[in-house]
């Protein structure tokens, strides 16, 4: 059953990372709609560093809530932590391109006090499915 759960938790991340949470009704024929201005989180790097700006928002409130969905001890009641680990973890992704590296950099940035070595492979491939579709979409 919680294979089950991760498994709907990870659609669910991937329908958000590639709708961009639009609630535009999809177009039949043509280019996709384009929205208006962008906000502050999603205009792209803000330092010469690389690091995104800070989710705000409805971003924010996803990002939050779809970590605390897929295990509450990785948010563990510190937003502000969490929201620097989801943009450290894009920046180590600038120049990490391996899918099987990042989760493992994931697994080893996200931990919590009853996770000391991370949440495993499978709720870390979710947590950064979560980073990428909120904080860091083009990373």
């Amino acid at each position: 059953m919680r294979t089950h759960h991760c498994a709907m938790l990870l659609a669910t991340v991937t329908f958000l990372a590639l709708t961009g949470c639009a609630d535009e009704p999809e177009a039949d024929a043509g280019p996709t709609p384009v929205a208006s201005a962008p906000s502050a989180s999603a205009a792209g790097p803000t330092d010469a560093s690389g690091v995104p700006p800070e989710p705000t928002g409805e971003k924010r409130v996803i990002y939050l809530a779809t970590l605390t969905g897929i295990d509450p001890g990785i948010v563990n009641g510190d937003e502000e932590q969490a929201v620097r680990r989801g943009r450290d973890q894009c920046t180590a992704m600038k120049d990490e391109k391996d899918p099987t590296r990042r989760v493992a950099q994931v697994e080893r940035r996200f931990i919590g006090p009853d996770h000391p070595n991370g949440f495993g492979p499978t709720k870390s491939a979710l947590i950064l499915a979560t980073v990428q579709a909120n904080i860091c979409p083009t990373y």
